[in-house]
């Protein structure tokens, strides 16, 4: 019964506390009561505090955006990570793209030069994805696990903190609102004395609390300093990770391009292409006329002479093919690799293309897949 009896009391005091703040606070709003303000060091703290935890968020979230832009697969980790569970390997995007590539280029036979193109370019793309996938394991160690401690531990502690603070200075202001009403009330009737002691006496125990729970508040936003500089350190563990990674990828394309310097430079089936001027790979725009020039030794573009001859005469040269082409339309005849055949210039025509005749048969052919022959 005596616990009963404890629990009601505290119950009703708590409420009578809740009414109290709830009263103050709403007068402050109406502009009724006085409000007592924080020190200018601590107000500045405060607003450090929810500056650094606004930014942290969005920071954050944008980097789990960067590393992981499926936003459902997102969810997935974050419901795994809520059930402290591991969440299930998946394939990312490089390297799913490799595996089709591979298997496009094993489809299409590995002897011929798209098909092993594709399968080098597959095993590539699978190497980016695994560097890809170790950028996000190390950022998420090392760079965001540090920026949600931070939120969902420190800036919780704070926050709580900072409530009780508020809870605590209304406490505070009630009481002197208190203490100036019954002085008023005392000087028409003397019977007000003893609540104007009473009074007293509770405004120096909230005075008392509120500043011990103002210092224990700028304690811990004075830590906030130190959360920058751990957040910096981890800011440079994440420029390495990604440096790490671009200078990865970076080698792993260089090696690709070595590896196709010697391929031809585009692979056109589509019958609804216009004609014209072959279009170069990505990869050929990179390693650019003098890597070509190494890798193609023999070919017409690198012999401007012999080309512009060629131009310029109105006779014709046997040409050897190096790759197979296959015609975009009628205007254009498909070549076979190894195959000599005879070319000859037509006026007017596009510079990077020469007339190929073979037999009865004459299209327009590709400089770049030709070998002029002495």
């Amino acid at each position: 019964m005596n616990i009963m009896d404890f629990n009601v009391k505290k119950l009703a005091a708590d409420a009578g506390t809740f009414l109290s703040r709830a009263v103050q606070f709403t007068e402050e709003k109406l502009g009724q009561a006085e409000k007592t303000e924080l020190d200018a060091h601590l107000e500045n703290l405060l607003s450090k505090a929810e500056c650094t935890k606004i930014w942290t968020e969005k920071i954050m979230k944008q980097t789990e955006v960067l590393l992981q832009p499926n936003p459902n697969a997102r969810i997935e980790e974050f419901v795994y990570e809520k059930l402290d569970r591991k969440a299930p390997s998946r394939i990312n995007n490089p390297e799913l793209l490799g595996q089709y590539m591979i298997d496009a280029g094993t489809e299409f036979g590995p002897g011929t030069a798209y098909g092993n193109a594709l399968i080098k370019c597959g095993e590539t793309q699978k190497r980016i994805g695994t560097a890809d996938r170790e950028l996000i394991q190390t950022s998420a160690l090392n760079f965001l696990t540090p920026l949600r401690n931070f939120i969902e531990g420190d800036y919780k502690t704070i926050a709580k903190e900072r409530k009780l603070l508020q809870n605590k200075r209304l406490d505070l202001d009630a009481a002197k609102t208190r203490l100036k009403k019954a002085k008023a009330a005392e000087t028409r009737n003397s019977i007000w004395a003893e609540e104007v002691t009473k009074s007293e006496q509770e405004l120096r125990i909230t005075q008392s609390e509120f500043d011990r729970q103002a210092e224990i508040t700028r304690l811990l936003l004075e830590g906030i300093s130190s959360t920058h500089a751990h957040h910096l350190r981890c800011l440079n563990d994440f420029v390495e990770a990604q440096m790490t990674y671009y200078a990865q990828c970076y080698q792993y394309m260089l090696d690709l391009q070595k590896q196709l310097g010697s391929f031809p430079s585009n692979y056109l089936c589509n019958n609804n292409q216009t004609s014209g001027t072959p279009v170069p790979s990505v990869l050929s725009n990179v390693i650019g006329s003098s890597a070509m020039a190494s890798a193609t030794s023999g070919l017409v573009i690198n012999s401007p002479s012999n080309l512009n001859d060629l131009k310029e005469s109105s006779g014709s040269r046997k040409a050897r093919v190096l790759y197979d082409y296959d015609a975009a339309n009628s205007t254009e005849l498909s070549l076979l690799a190894d195959e000599v055949i005879t070319v000859f210039s037509v006026v007017g025509m596009d510079s990077d293309w020469l007339m190929g005749e073979r037999g009865n048969q004459k299209g327009k052919v590709p400089i770049t897949y030709l070998e002029l022959l002495n």
